[in-house]
């Protein structure tokens, strides 16, 4: 849903899964919903370097634990451009330990919700951002345009240090 919501706003999505089933039920799901003028919109990509070789934003949606994000975190570091902004969904982990791992702090955010949860958002709705002391403005206010982009409210939370 999150990936159709983004095509729909007009952002160029490639979505992965490492479960191929996953990506082929997504892949069934959006054709279904975007008219052929919007389709190119959404790429499928079977690898995480393939998804974030030219990103500016990488939203994960790993479960909320704490190894599950530093794996994925570890993998997008490595393989997302410079400029790319990570923005992983939490209400357990601390985004100040999270983006410490990582060798861009200052582009690391947390959405503070479950990931399954981003899917059944209604537009409208408020999401709430939390950043750290590392994390740079200009980071903070592309995830801010994004999810504003999308139709939603967005308020930022300034985490522990």
């Amino acid at each position: 849903m999150l990936a159709l919501r983004a095509a729909r706003a007009g952002f160029h999505v490639l979505l992965e899964d490492v479960m191929p089933s996953t990506l082929h039920h997504a892949q069934e799901f959006i054709r279904q919903e975007l008219d052929a003028e919007a389709l190119p919109a959404v790429t499928f990509v079977a690898s995480v370097e393939d998804a974030v070789r030219t990103a500016d934003l990488a939203i994960d949606c790993v479960p909320d634990e704490l190894e599950s994000k530093l794996e994925i975190l570890w993998l997008l570091d490595r393989m997302a451009p410079p400029q790319t902004v990570f923005a992983t969904p939490t209400t357990r982990l601390s985004i100040a330990d999270l983006a410490a791992c990582t060798y861009r702090p200052e582009k690391c955010i947390a959405i503070a919700a479950e990931p399954q949860a981003l899917a059944h958002l209604e537009p409208g709705a408020a999401i709430q951002l939390r950043v750290c002391a590392a994390t740079a403005a200009d980071s903070a206010a592309m995830v801010h345009v994004f999810w504003q982009r999308l139709g939603f409210a967005t308020e930022e939370l300034r985490s522990e240090a």
